[in-house]
C-alpha cells in the first residue's frame, strides 16, 4: 500500500470511500463528534474535515479510529470481508516456509489482523531488520527469543510478550540453538506482506 499523505494533504482518489464510511462508523458507535475527536487525540474540526473527504487520515489516525468505532481498518476502508469461520482448528493450520522460518495461520485472512504461530529456526533471518506500518504483538511459547527494538536488546523467555510500533526498527531471532516458537500477531491496511528488509542492523546493542 502506499505511503499515507501527511495530515495536511488535501483528499485525493487514492481511499474514496474513507471519508463516508468515517462518518457512518462514528454515528453506528453513538459517538458525537467531539466525544470520538477527543479519543483521537483530534480537533473536532480536523475530524470533520476527515469524515467530509477534505483530509486523508493517516496510517495512526485509521488504526485509533478503527478501535474507537469497535471495528477493523478494512471495514472503514469500505472493503467488504470474505465469509469466513471464527474458529481456525488445529489440523487446518498450514505450514508456510519462508527464509528458515514455518509460518502457520492461526486467523482467519481478510481480517484487519494477522495471527500466525511461527517456529524460529537459530541463526535464521536474524540480521533482518523489518520497518513496517502497524503494531505487532507477540508472545513466547517455547525457547528464548532475541528482539531488538531500535537501539535495544530484549531476551524473551517463555511466557514473556512484546507489543510494539511496527514502524520502529526490529528483528527477531532464536537465542537458543533449539529454536523458538511464539505467537504473533500484527496490524494490516491492504497488503500481508508490507514490509521493508533493511538489511543488518548498526549501531551498539543494550541488552534488557
Amino acid at each position: 500500500m502506499s505511503p499515507a499523505l501527511p495530515e495536511g494533504t488535501p483528499a485525493s482518489a487514492e481511499l474514496p470511500t474513507v471519508a463516508p464510511q468515517l462518518r457512518a462508523l462514528r454515528r453506528r458507535a453513538a459517538l458525537t463528534l467531539e466525544a470520538a475527536a477527543r479519543s483521537a487525540g483530534l480537533s473536532p474540526a480536523h475530524l470533520s474535515r476527515l469524515e467530509t473527504g477534505q483530509r486523508q487520515p493517516s496510517l495512526p489516525m485509521l488504526l485509533a479510529l478503527a478501535r474507537i468505532y469497535g471495528t477493523t481498518v478494512s471495514e472503514l476502508l469500505g472493503e467488504t470481508p470474505a465469509d469466513r469461520d471464527a474458529v481456525v482448528r488445529a489440523d487446518a493450520m498450514e505450514a508456510t516456509e519462508a527464509g528458515g522460518w514455518t509460518y502457520f495461520q492461526a486467523g482467519s485472512p481478510g481480517r484487519g489482523m494477522q495471527a500466525l504461530r511461527v517456529h524460529v529456526p537459530y541463526g535464521s533471518q536474524g540480521d533482518i531488520v523489518r520497518v513496517h506500518p502497524g503494531e505487532e504483538w507477540l508472545y513466547a511459547l517455547e525457547g528464548r527469543l532475541q528482539l531488538r527494538l531500535g537501539d535495544t536488546s530484549y531476551r524473551l523467555e517463555p511466557g514473556d510478550s512484546a507489543h510494539f510500533d511496527s514502524l520502529t526498527p526490529h528483528r527477531i531471532a532464536a537465542a537458543d540453538r533449539g529454536g523458538a516458537e511464539l505467537l504473533f500477531v500484527h496490524t494490516l491496511l491492504q497488503s500481508p506482506t508490507a514490509a521493508l528488509c533493511l538489511g543488518p542492523a548498526a549501531g551498539p546493542t543494550r541488552e534488557v
